[in-house]
């Protein structure tokens, strides 16, 4: 089972999502939050295996809360919920560890369909709004940001460049084997260490870094 913790400051909203993801045989819900910090203490106490988290919230936003989580040992995977239009937090949510975001009006099966691939380990990440997010941190970043994504890009070898860049265009796993003409286990592999040399801690981090650096 997929224990999924839903925090939204708007109670509809948490029930109807209670409603729609509850239902499905493999996805519990342990929990619901009004606002970061009660769901920081949620998550101490049930172990979510995933976090819904809408950004804008009193007392603790969901950005915050976020970046609370990414500091534990093992932190439960976070989709950021969000309006997108009137959301100016996402992208450093996203920056901050989030594993993914949708959109609340975002069908149902999609959202289902989200939470399992996020449990998964492999992070939500829509092609169109994704290259929307990253081309806003790009034309916001400074020259110092962009050398900074450069130095680090250079620490790859050849094939973990073509991943990076791959993954800077939202394609899944499985979509960059059959781009690159890898296995799928390769493709992780190679993932694995863009973690470590690129210091980052998800997908979306890579994303960053590539358009950072200019190369999508």
């Amino acid at each position: 089972m997929i224990r999924v913790l839903i925090v939204d400051d708007d109670p509809l909203v948490r029930s109807a999502l209670a409603l729609m993801i509850g239902g499905q045989a493999d996805i519990d819900v342990i929990g619901e939050a009004p606002d970061g910090s009660e769901a920081i203490g949620l998550a101490r106490r049930r172990s979510p295996d995933v976090v819904l988290m809408d950004i804008r919230m009193p007392v603790l936003n969901g950005l915050d809360a976020t970046r609370q989580l990414q500091t534990w040992e093992h932190p439960p995977r976070v989709i950021v919920l969000t309006t997108f239009d009137a959301d100016d937090y996402v992208l450093e949510a996203l920056s901050a560890g989030a594993d993914g975001f949708l959109l609340k009006d975002t069908p149902p099966a999609e959202i289902v369909a989200a939470i399992r691939k996020v449990s998964a380990g492999e992070p939500m990440l829509s092609p169109s709004v994704t290259a929307t997010l990253i081309r806003q941190v790009r034309n916001g970043a400074p020259d110092d940001r962009q050398a900074r994504a450069l130095t680090r890009i250079a620490r790859l070898t050849d094939r973990e460049r073509e991943v990076a860049i791959e993954v800077g265009r939202g394609l899944s796993n499985a979509d960059i084997a059959g781009t690159l003409h890898l296995s799928v286990p390769t493709v992780k592999a190679h993932v694995s260490r863009l973690f470590d040399k690129l210091d980052v801690t998800n997908r979306v981090q890579i994303a960053i870094c590539v358009h950072d650096a200019d190369l999508v």
